[in-house]
């Protein structure tokens, strides 16, 4: 996006929370890939979401430092909970660090493992989803918590433009294929409604019927 345009939009939208904006900075000061945060516009939508269903619970799959967990965390209605899941462990207090901050951290349960190992425990129904895992399993994520949405509820993937990639015929990166074949198989799905986004790297809205 053109940088003039960016700043327009910076300036004409809510500003960014101080503990999200330290989180951020934080974020890219210690860890690699810092981008992987989600940043101030695209957790701007998040929250905005979240707040516009006001779900019991959600589902998250990918913390990373935690940015969008406290975003999505924002709407949840009183007594709901956000599950969020996340390989790396050394990522755990600091993420938790900021959810004390934000002061969300008793409306976060977070569980580190991977999902396919976990989701067994994780018996409740779903208003809301947040995919930003492993690309190389996406659809996989897919098809082990699609059940357990409720009808009406939602999914979000992440990165789903990857990077303007999903257009390119080269598919010998894992993680390149792993989002094509996630776009391409909710593509052939009867039982949703989608569409892309093209937010920073392009987010995929699912609506259950």
């Amino acid at each position: 996006m053109d940088r003039e345009l960016e700043n327009y939009i910076f300036e004409h939208s809510s500003p960014e929370d101080p503990v999200l904006a330290d989180l951020y900075r934080q974020t890219h000061l210690r860890f690699v890939n810092p981008n992987r945060a989600s940043g101030h516009l695209q957790g701007r939508f998040l929250e905005m979401i979240s707040k516009m269903m006001s779900p019991s619970l959600i589902l998250e799959i990918g913390t990373f430092t935690g940015y969008s967990t406290i975003c999505l965390a924002k709407g949840l209605r009183p007594g709901g909970k956000l599950i969020t899941v996340e390989t790396d462990d050394e990522l755990d207090e600091f993420a938790r660090s900021y959810f004390r901050k934000a002061g969300v951290e008793g409306r976060i349960e977070k569980i580190t493992g991977r999902l396919q190992d976990v989701i067994v425990n994780i018996r409740e129904e779903f208003d809301l989803v947040f995919i930003d895992g492993d690309k190389r399993e996406y659809s996989e994520y897919y098809e082990m918590v699609i059940g357990n949405v409720r009808p009406g509820g939602f999914i979000i993937a992440d990165n789903v433009l990857w990077g303007g990639k999903v257009t390119d015929n080269d598919t010998r990166d894992q993680q390149t294929r792993g989002i094509i074949e996630f776009n391409e198989m909710i593509s052939r799905q009867d039982n949703i409604e989608s569409m892309i986004l093209p937010l920073r790297d392009g987010l995929m809205l699912i609506r259950k019927k």
